[in-house]
């Protein structure tokens, strides 16, 4: 006969197996708990380049005067500049303004003086503008104009002279000391200075192009011309390639032509040239806008002193670049621009 297995509950309710003697509760089964991948940090935009980042944007712009004879060359630094303004001074050579905020290179050089057009392309952009020095009145312009002002003439901290060039080529600057001394009313982001999009207008309304011919004057003739591999503009002064001092080529995302109206002021350089100076406020007139491998003709303008430069395409709707960094030619309209 099969035995009966007769199952008790006992007094405290587990069930016993009277044949076995009886059997261990049921282990309770563990309860795992879903896992979860927090989503990814925010990203904003850098104001001066529009490239995504997570990190803080907190950092004013930092625009330097740096030169560009060929006593200059190669240049310090100039190959982490978000944006980059070229104009012509005495003589016809050309000079930059080249504008930081993304980047911080630990030197930047050489330094030299400050010119009248100055302002109007650091005061959209506030914060800290650092110059070897310069006439009275320019320098005092760019205070008026809302920057913080640091000067090498003046002693302020972090230029010093390096013993690789001679004077006044050799004025060099370490940007850290002067973040360092801005004081509360100059620490605050800059404004965006122009448009971008992930379908930038040349590339969608512009021409093909492999390289813009640029004549600022008889002596100041940059080229630039599209690298597919390298996904950017490559600069030359007249045929010879530009590097930084660090061997890198130097490259812009988006190069901007402006062709502006140059006029001769009172003032003097010590060889006793006129000093000229670009006009940009209350101005406005033909661009080209170079992005991607393509060329578009489009228009600008610009209201006031501490109004950024607007651009219009062919369209009549603002132009927008290419995430990165851009170069700005002010090409007088005795000079010449040439696409190929």
């Amino acid at each position: 006969m099969t035995a009966l297995a007769v199952v008790l509950l006992g007094g405290c309710g587990t069930p016993v197996d009277l044949l076995a003697g009886g059997l261990e509760p049921a282990a309770a089964v563990p309860t795992v708990a879903p896992v979860t991948t927090p989503p990814p940090p925010p990203t904003v935009p850098w104001p001066l380049t529009g490239v995504p980042t997570t990190d803080p944007v907190l950092r004013p712009a930092l625009s330097v005067k740096v030169e560009n004879s060929p006593d200059a060359r190669p240049q310090t630094g100039l190959g982490q500049a978000d944006v980059v303004w070229e104009q012509v001074v005495e003589g016809g050579i050309s000079r930059f303004v080249a504008v930081y905020q993304s980047q911080v290179p630990a030197e930047i050089g050489p330094v030299r003086s400050t010119r009248p057009m100055d302002p109007a392309i650091t005061a959209p952009v506030g914060g800290l503008f650092a110059t070897s020095g310069g006439q009275a009145q320019y320098v005092d312009a760019e205070a008026e104009a809302g920057l913080q002002v640091f000067t090498f003439d003046a002693g302020d901290a972090g230029f010093y002279r390096v013993d690789t060039r001679d004077a006044p080529h050799n004025v060099h600057l370490a940007p850290q000391a002067l973040y360092d001394a801005a004081d509360e009313a100059h620490r605050g982001a800059p404004a965006a200075q122009f448009g971008y999009s992930g379908t930038p207008t040349a590339t969608v309304q512009g021409t093909p192009t492999a390289a813009v011919d640029l004549e600022l004057s008889r002596v100041a003739t940059p080229t630039w011309t599209w690298s597919a591999p390298d996904g950017a503009w490559l600069r030359a002064e007249g045929t010879e390639p530009s590097v930084g001092a660090d061997g890198v080529a130097l490259r812009a995302t988006n190069v901007v032509t402006l062709r502006v109206r140059v006029v001769a002021t009172d003032a003097t350089d010590p060889a006793g040239n006129p000093v000229p100076e670009t006009l940009l406020d209350a101005e406005g007139g033909e661009a080209l806008i170079a992005t991607g491998g393509s060329t578009v003709v489009a228009t600008w303008s610009k209201a006031g002193t501490g109004d950024p430069v607007v651009l219009t395409g062919p369209d009549g709707a603002p132009v927008t670049l290419a995430p990165g960094t851009t170069w700005v030619e002010l090409v007088p309209g005795t000079g010449s621009v040439t696409t190929r």
